[in-house]
């Protein structure tokens, strides 16, 4: 049913929640004075920085990425891969299909969250948030994919955890699986596959578990 499955990042291969939330508060803290809970800055999980920080009130995207890309690293410990990725991953290389990414992190951000832990390999293609104007929840970085990949949106399925990536697949044309393992409040989310874990992937494609 697909040859093609694209994946976002933060909450769907790796749990960046802690990292994401814990080092904006302290930026947010440290740098500009301001005390925030976690469960208001929920919102700027999936989407580009530069996209979340003019909504805190912070216009000098810059100067506030770089202070957070800073903090960030004070986090990268609480950095994990979801349980099932890796072996899923390979299993879907292995039955060739073709995999990617589509991320609102930028090439940096991509750099120091997500290629250390190894799961480039397996990706054969990824958009970042440098690589397209607009940003999810527009369909422009998934329209971006397919464009590089020469993949059809009716035989491609995006996978991810957020209300933006659910918008991004649905009107680039292309089906949406949600990633329940990271998603934070999924009963609006009309997503046409819901995954409890990874593993549900390879029943949807009709591989075998190992």
């Amino acid at each position: 049913m697909y040859k093609t499955i694209i994946f976002d990042v933060d909450g769907t291969l790796i749990d960046t929640e802690i990292a994401v939330l814990g080092s904006l508060q302290a930026m947010l803290k440290f740098d500009y004075g301001r005390e925030s809970n976690a469960e208001e800055l929920l919102f700027v999980l999936g989407i580009p920085g530069s996209t979340s920080l003019p909504q805190l009130g912070i216009h000098n995207i810059d100067e506030g990425m770089q202070r957070w890309n800073e903090r960030m690293k004070d986090f990268y410990d609480s950095i994990k891969v979801f349980e099932g990725i890796p072996e899923v991953l390979e299993t879907l290389k292995n039955e060739s299909f073709v995999q990617g990414i589509v991320t609102s992190k930028t090439a940096e951000e991509l750099r120091d969250d997500f290629i250390p832990f190894g799961l480039m390999d397996y990706l054969d293609h990824s958009v970042c948030a440098d690589d397209t104007e607009k940003h999810k929840p527009h369909p422009d970085p998934l329209l971006e994919f397919l464009k590089r990949s020469g993949a059809e949106a009716n035989s491609s399925l995006y996978i991810g955890d957020t209300l933006y990536d659910y918008e991004c697949a649905r009107d680039a044309g292309v089906d949406f699986g949600l990633a329940l393992w990271g998603c934070k409040k999924h009963d609006h989310i009309l997503a046409k596959y819901k995954f409890e874990r990874p593993q549900d992937i390879l029943r949807l494609a009709k591989i075998p578990l190992k």
